[in-house]
């Protein structure tokens, strides 16, 4: 069966992507198109806290982007590393869309310092390519979602193009967040990786569409 996966192919791997290998394992068809789309920001202000590290007590990684987003100052510049003196704030480089669950909990027990250096949007071709999958290979039996913003940015036009026949598509969550944000557009959310990786999709997946 034909499962769309809403997310981009994995960056700087040989072979098939895990996603479509897991799904082709159980005999599944899998399609990845991109949904997102990342601008970074606040690069400068970036690079000059990351060469203060005596202001800090350590530095929070949530997503790739942000990990990208140091390794690109790290490369442009480099500084004299300073030394710590007493206990600084933790500092979390994070994306415009973000939880506030983590800096919440965080900011209860020790100081937390956060600077957003990456934006996130709508994939530009989103709409055309979901058009173009519909029309070539027609409604998939599964779609799979990996993030909320995936499915704030994916929903109006997955509804207008399977019309009648949305109740018909099995809907996948990467995990629990994902989950409630389906859940919260009034679908039925069919599965949700027991955790986040290919393989976890994958079979739950596959469970779903026996």
């Amino acid at each position: 069966m034909r499962v769309l996966l809403l997310k981009e192919p994995k960056d700087g791997e040989s072979g098939p992507d895990p996603y479509i290998k897991e799904l082709e394992s159980r005999g599944h068809k899998g399609t990845l198109l991109p949904v997102l789309s990342f601008k970074f920001v606040s690069l400068n202000t970036l690079t000059d806290k990351l060469f203060q590290p005596e202001k800090y007590g350590g530095l929070i990684f949530t997503s790739p982007r942000a990990v990208e987003a140091v390794r690109m100052c790290l490369e442009e510049d480099e500084r004299r590393e300073g030394e710590a003196t007493n206990i600084p704030p933790l500092f979390f480089p994070c994306g415009s869309i973000k939880r506030e669950v983590l800096p919440t909990a965080l900011r209860e027990n020790v100081p937390l310092e956060t600077l957003t250096v990456y934006q996130t949007a709508e994939h530009p071709n989103l709409e055309k390519n979901l058009k173009n999958y519909f029309k070539e290979q027609g409604i998939p039996a599964s779609i799979a979602f990996f993030s909320p913003s995936g499915v704030k940015f994916c929903l109006e036009v997955v509804r207008r193009l399977s019309a009648e026949q949305l109740t018909q598509i099995k809907f996948a969550a990467i995990g629990p967040t994902t989950q409630d944000a389906i859940a919260a557009e009034g679908l039925c959310v069919s599965c949700t990786a027991e955790k986040p990786t290919a393989e976890h999709l994958a079979i739950a997946i596959a469970k779903t569409l026996q």
